[in-house]
């Protein structure tokens, strides 16, 4: 069975009575220049740290990363590598997609497709379904499968689904600072 991402939100009403404000499906971002991915952005708070309280959040889903203090939760679906076609059409106008329509993922990129990447966050990411391969810099992978957590101190890395069938990631990312 295949899960779709859904996102309850419970907050406070008006006259400070907690309620569910929110109740409904995340819908999926994609792009071109990653054919078979799909990003569902779900809730995220402002940079410089959440506040609870009076009424009901806007969500800040975007840019992609939060500065620091800042969080976003996210899921993102990966189809398996053996399925997925090489993205197709121009490179720039992928770019460009990427760019207006998740700013913030295409400049931490690597150039060269590798997917390799480095974000100033805490993340800390739980496969639901299928499996990923998570290679770090060193070349070195770790299989991931459904319940195992990940938690990537702003290291450089990329994901590989080798499988056969599509993975489910859900990720909450703080935004961080980053020593020298």
């Amino acid at each position: 069975m295949t899960l779709t991402p859904r996102l309850v939100v419970a907050s406070r009403t008006a006259d400070g009575t907690s309620a569910v404000t929110g109740d409904g499906p995340v819908p999926a971002v994609t792009v071109a220049a990653w054919p078979g991915s799909r990003f569902h952005l779900a809730w995220g708070t402002p940079d410089g740290g959440a506040r609870v309280g009076e009424g009901p959040a806007a969500p800040v889903t975007l840019p992609f990363f939060p500065g620091p203090g800042g969080t976003r939760l996210l899921f993102a679906r990966y189809e398996p590598q053996s399925a997925t076609p090489a993205p197709a059409g121009d490179p720039e106008e992928h770019a460009a997609e990427v760019r207006e329509r998740l700013p913030g993922l295409w400049e931490v990129f690597e150039p060269g497709g590798t997917g390799m990447h480095t974000t100033d966050t805490v993340d800390y990411g739980v496969c639901l379904e299928g499996e990923l391969h998570l290679e770090l810099d060193d070349g070195e992978e770790v299989l991931v499968t459904p319940g195992t957590c990940v938690v990537q101190l702003g290291t450089r890395h990329t994901w590989h689904n080798r499988g056969t069938s599509a993975a489910l990631m859900c990720f909450v990312g703080i935004g961080a600072e980053r020593e020298s």
